[in-house]
């Protein structure tokens, strides 16, 4: 695994305070980020926007129709991207931040062929803007991206060790599966990722790893195949 895409939620940066970001928990992330980078692997990286706004949320109950809901979520996975840019830049790494909007003024607008030019001068290249398209998630957005740049794997990382056939925060009885197919994961609705982003990778034969980004050194351990590493994976089985 030589080239990755990390995604994470945007609900991941607002820590405790649920909304908004927190500059404790962009450092922390930048921090593991920083130590994959350093091991020479190159790092792309998709955020979510749901720590200011969801577009099906805002599109619920009429006012604010789905599509503009879903423009306004492009726009926070926007203000996210240059936050974490700013805690890489902070951590000493050289980063670029591409859009699939165009904001001209704060980030690129998406290439891919210049997105893999970056990967490959070890600069951390941060997708932003989603799809450009409403009606499709940040998953879909991030299965997308890294099947386009080549990536070897995509890390869907939470705040849980990996995939239970349950919730474990709400059962205790949770099952953890290691080995997922993803005929299994969307037969059975396990909500890894969106139907879509799981058929993508299907189609793609990308392999979804699936780990609690907030063990720290976790994420390294993943990569380097330390058996200590604690994550699920959906592939081709």
């Amino acid at each position: 695994m030589k080239r990755i895409l990390i995604k994470f939620s945007g609900e991941a940066l607002a820590g405790e305070n649920g909304f908004g970001i927190d500059t404790k928990i962009l450092k922390y992330l930048a921090d593991e980020i920083k130590s994959v980078v350093m091991e020479g692997f190159e790092v792309a990286v998709v955020i979510g926007g749901g720590n200011f706004i969801r577009g099906v949320s805002a599109a619920k109950d009429g006012i604010i129709r789905r599509t503009s809901g879903d423009y306004m979520g492009m726009l926070a996975t926007i203000i996210n991207a240059v936050a974490m840019q700013e805690a890489l830049e902070n951590d000493g790494l050289s980063v670029r931040v591409q859009s699939a909007i165009k904001v001209e003024e704060i980030a690129e607008n998406f290439i891919v062929r210049k997105a893999i030019r970056h990967l490959e001068k070890k600069r951390v290249v941060i997708f932003a803007g989603g799809t450009g398209n409403p009606f499709f998630t940040t998953d879909t957005a991030a299965v997308l991206r890294a099947s386009e740049i080549g990536a070897s794997v995509i890390i869907k990382a939470t705040k849980v060790d990996g995939i239970y056939d349950k919730d474990p925060m709400k059962f205790k009885d949770a099952k953890f599966l290691k080995e997922l197919s993803y005929e299994e994961a969307l037969k059975k609705h396990i909500k890894v990722m969106d139907d879509t982003a799981i058929a993508l990778a299907r189609e793609n034969k990308l392999p979804i790893i699936v780990c609690n980004m907030f063990k720290k050194g976790n994420l390294l351990k993943i990569l380097k195949n330390n058996p200590d590493a604690k994550y699920s994976i959906v592939k081709e089985i």
